[in-house]
């Protein structure tokens, strides 16, 4: 029996879990992505719950207390609900343009939080014109929604 060297060395890199360190390379690189987005929605639920929760007290009144402990869930529910609505469209107007304004709006929104540093080695994209490509796809939302406001037709869209 014949062992040629390349052989050996692929026995080699099994042994020494060489293919288990690519793995785990490669789930590292998604690590900052998942936790960016982790963040942001935990920065969004909170927000909207201390909105509503500040708001109650002003106006002396019980805040959102049905959707999880202390209404925390309300914003998770307002979304839920909002995903099953019926989508209305302009008659008259220009259907794909409106259905596409509100896209391009978020993922640009989304897109401009992929600069911002989280810790020193934390960074989705490190680039060197951050701060510009931040404030270009902040631009972007602009468009999506003028883009929106085009496309319904409506009167009271003035451009």
């Amino acid at each position: 029996m014949i062992i040629y060297a390349t052989e050996v060395q692929t026995i080699n890199s099994f042994l020494r879990l060489e293919s288990l360190k690519e793995v785990y390379g490669l789930i590292w690189i998604f690590v900052p992505i998942f936790s960016l987005v982790l963040g942001i929605i935990t920065g969004v639920l909170v927000i909207v719950w201390l909105e509503r929760e500040i708001s109650a007290g002003i106006q002396q009144r019980i805040g959102p207390e049905y959707a999880g402990p202390l209404g925390i869930l309300q914003a998770l529910a307002d979304g839920t609900k909002l995903l099953f609505k019926e989508d209305l469209r302009p008659s008259r107007g220009n259907t794909p343009l409106f259905s596409i304004g509100p896209s391009i709006a978020v993922i640009s929104i989304l897109l401009s939080y992929s600069v911002i540093p989280v810790s020193n080695h934390l960074v989705l994209a490190d680039l060197n014109i951050g701060i510009f490509f931040m404030d270009c796809h902040l631009k972007c939302c602009l468009i999506g929604l003028l883009m929106s406001g085009y496309g319904s037709n409506n009167k009271y869209y003035s451009f």
